[in-house]
């Protein structure tokens, strides 16, 4: 399992630029609580898995945050596509026969669904972890396929769909788990956390 890689996409809890729709609502200090809860949940269900772990900034490396006992990076592109792409190309370079990248804004993903996305992966040549928005909260390949995040309609409800029609379309065998929600709302928030509204 050493060549297995998980990675991890996060930004800074930096008031006004993470869950800034969350904010809209409840105000920039509340979305910095809710989103240093969804990183403590992600570090939670990580710290003890047996795969190299990496930790992916989508702003600057904090050497002082509880992700000490990760391997860090900065997330290199001009979209969420690229910087994909070229976070899965920098770990199949290093090595990686396995790679999954999820990001920080799921509360119902726990360390099973990461063992059943490896495991796809015996069978399958793409792993997806589909969302309720229609987009995915994990993704995972054996070989990279950097052709998988051109063109995308990133942060629209039609990116799994269009995500799977291109598999389809190429004839890559994909796998997808199930069905979980991110947290982009308050709403979304309450009803997952159970916290007052």
């Amino acid at each position: 399992m050493q060549n297995y890689h998980l990675l991890i996409f996060v930004k800074n809890p930096v008031p006004g630029t993470v869950k800034t729709r969350i904010a809209r609502t409840v105000g920039a200090e509340r979305a910095v609580e809710v989103y240093r809860h969804l990183l403590a949940h992600t570090q939670q269900i990580t710290r003890w898995l047996p795969w190299k772990r990496v930790v992916y900034y989508g702003d600057f490396i904090n050497t002082t945050d509880g992700w000490s006992d990760y391997e860090k990076r900065i997330q290199v592109g001009d979209n969420l596509g690229e910087r994909m792409k070229n976070a899965f190309a920098e770990q199949f370079a290093a090595g990686a026969t396995r790679v999954l990248i999820i990001g920080s804004d799921c509360l119902g993903i726990q360390p099973n669904h990461l063992r059943q996305a490896f495991d796809a992966l015996d069978g399958s040549d793409v792993v997806i972890g589909p969302a309720t928005d229609g987009g995915y909260y994990l993704i995972g390949m054996k070989q990279n396929i950097p052709s998988l995040f051109d063109n995308m309609p990133w942060s629209q409800s039609t990116l799994r769909t269009k995500t799977v029609e291109a598999l389809e379309e190429h004839n890559v065998s994909h796998t997808l788990l199930e069905e979980l929600a991110d947290i982009d709302e308050w709403e979304e928030y309450v009803q997952q956390s159970g916290v007052a509204a």
